[in-house]
């Protein structure tokens, strides 16, 4: 009965992962912000711990159970628990970017370099805890460096969306309250049953089934719940602007370039934004006013609004 429970719970994990990501990258096409790149890293990222960190676990007892002592498994699966947490942290680090585009913040090359050594220097002093042998029990330290991250950076997220600073705001405020509660539910109801987890088996996999689920709550809500889309482009307006593209000849990195000018970003945004150089950004923009014969940014933002309005 067990065996097929989880083998249940397995596909239905890899269901909703697929679909989560589909709906991410369907979002994406159709939208003219960089909003929903984010949320299809964040499910790409998330996703792969959760087979690699937690099915991957299932996985390793099953295969070698049978060869091995308990004791060695054990340190085995939690060593490749540990190699899993950087899926994690840059899961963590989407679902900040994220939060930040909400509000029409852009994080600079400066945040994430901050926000990478941090983490990968309290994952390394995890392994460290780890090896050392009587220092910590390892299951239990990374159980708890899980449920003290997602808590701080889930809640971090869920506050920054809900209260905004000055900023360009992408979504309606009813969004922006479902989005915030959402983020912060999907985060306890997977908390919850960690604090049990040696208690009973199936609260194990009820924490796993709880996992995939919530963090689909993203594009579901984006694909099915929302009241507005205002990040999302109309399929004609989509369409004039692939065709201008095509009329001038602009290429895939010029086209972003032209749609973040639109929106209004300076150079040094859009290079933080695309994660490029500042000169990469007027090298490809010096490329666009040739291609198009204007002289500046309003000449190409009217230009733009020209041609996809016919």
């Amino acid at each position: 009965m067990l065996k097929y429970l989880v083998w249940i719970i397995f596909f239905l994990s890899v269901a909703l992962a697929a679909g989560s990501i589909v709906l991410a990258a369907k979002l994406r096409r159709r939208s003219s912000s960089d909003l929903f790149s984010s949320v299809l890293y964040y499910l790409v990222f998330i996703f792969t711990f959760g087979f690699y960190g937690i099915w991957g676990q299932v996985i390793i007892g099953s295969f070698l159970s049978p060869y091995l002592e308990a004791a060695v498994i054990e340190r085995f699966t939690n060593i490749s628990l540990l190699l899993g947490l950087p899926f994690l942290v840059f899961a963590w680090l989407m679902l900040i970017r994220f939060a930040a585009e909400i509000n029409g913040r852009i994080y600079n090359n400066w945040h994430l370099v901050f926000f990478l050594i941090i983490n990968f220097l309290v994952i390394i002093t995890l392994g460290w805890l780890i090896i050392k042998e009587n220092l910590a029990e390892p299951a239990v330290l990374l159980r708890y460096y899980f449920i003290g991250m997602n808590l701080f950076y889930s809640t971090a997220s869920s506050i920054h969306i809900l209260f905004p600073k000055k900023g360009r705001n992408v979504v309606h405020a009813w969004d922006r309250r479902i989005l915030a509660s959402g983020i912060f539910l999907a985060m306890i109801l997977q908390l919850v049953p960690l604090v049990f987890f040696d208690i009973s088996v199936f609260i194990q996999l009820a924490f796993v089934i709880l996992f995939f689920a919530g963090n689909s709550f993203l594009p579901v809500w984006f694909s099915y719940g929302t009241l507005v889309s205002p990040v999302t482009e109309e399929p004609c307006r989509d369409k004039s602007f692939e065709a201008f593209c095509l009329k001038f000849d602009v290429s895939p990195r010029e086209t972003d370039i032209i749609r973040e000018i639109c929106n209004g970003l300076s150079n040094k945004e859009i290079a933080d934004r695309l994660f490029i150089s500042l000169q990469t950004v007027k090298d490809h923009t010096h490329r666009i006013y040739i291609k198009t014969n204007v002289k500046g940014r309003v000449q190409l933002i009217n230009l733009v609004k020209e041609e996809t309005n016919k």
